[in-house]
């Protein structure tokens, strides 16, 4: 299983937040994410199909997210199931409270979107033993090293540029997925100072004359039109 494939469950009663939490997940490439809006809803939810986290919400209409944390494990369905607790309270013996009770981690709101992800990505990673330390890709008759910034193609080394390393990079972690136009702009020039969608596009043509075949007819980096782009995966 692949970090992105996770299934990842949001169980808040503040919908427009649950909302906002889902788009950000999704914009990242976690292509599988649910929301519960009530401790009943969200536990007929985790007991019809497997999820791999949650996102908890320690108080909601319904109830509270520690006693239904508790609850979960004494049936058995918590053990190895990673949970994450969000939370508006601040106070030190409510975090502590939500960590002593296994919780793997606990975000208080509001939450930077980048903070967020990493935590997330930490938790995954810590609790399925995920492997992302990939240095090389094959891509046909390519291969891509992810450390070295090179690609090897008809026995030829050809050295990528930093925007063009981190525009592969991105792609990679998404294979298989669209990566919007807006979100590629953000990795590239976080700073936002690349102004125009036509930089981006340069350095995909660039990036596709180092790595297909045919970079007219390109069989791996695609452009998805209106969306932006994504890597086939091989």
């Amino acid at each position: 299983m692949e970090k992105k494939d996770c299934k990842i469950l949001i169980i808040d009663d503040e919908r427009e937040l649950a909302g906002v939490v889902a788009d950000i997940l999704k914009n990242e490439g976690y292509s599988n994410v649910e929301s519960a809006f009530s401790l009943k809803e969200a536990n007929e939810k985790i007991k019809k199909s497997q999820v791999h986290l949650i996102l908890l919400d320690v108080m909601l209409g319904d109830g509270n997210g520690f006693d239904f944390y508790e609850r979960l494990k004494n049936e058995g369905i918590f053990p190895k199931l990673p949970v994450i607790f969000l939370s508006a309270r601040d106070e030190d013996d409510s975090r502590l409270h939500g960590l002593g009770l296994g919780a793997d981690d606990y975000i208080t709101k509001p939450f930077l979107p980048k903070e967020l992800l990493l935590r997330i990505g930490a938790v995954i990673r810590r609790c399925y033993k995920i492997d992302e330390n990939i240095s090389e890709v094959v891509l046909g008759e390519s291969l891509v090293s992810l450390d070295g910034g090179t690609v090897r193609k008809s026995g030829e080394d050809i050295t990528l540029t930093a925007k063009e390393l981190t525009l592969f990079s991105v792609l990679y972690r998404n294979r298989g997925r669209i990566v919007t136009t807006d979100i590629l702009c953000e990795e590239l020039w976080p700073d936002g100072s690349y102004g125009l969608e036509n930089s981006l596009i340069v350095h995909m043509r660039h990036l596709r004359e180092k790595i297909e075949k045919d970079p007219s007819k390109p069989v791996f980096l695609k452009t998805v039109r209106g969306l932006g782009y994504k890597l086939e995966r091989a």
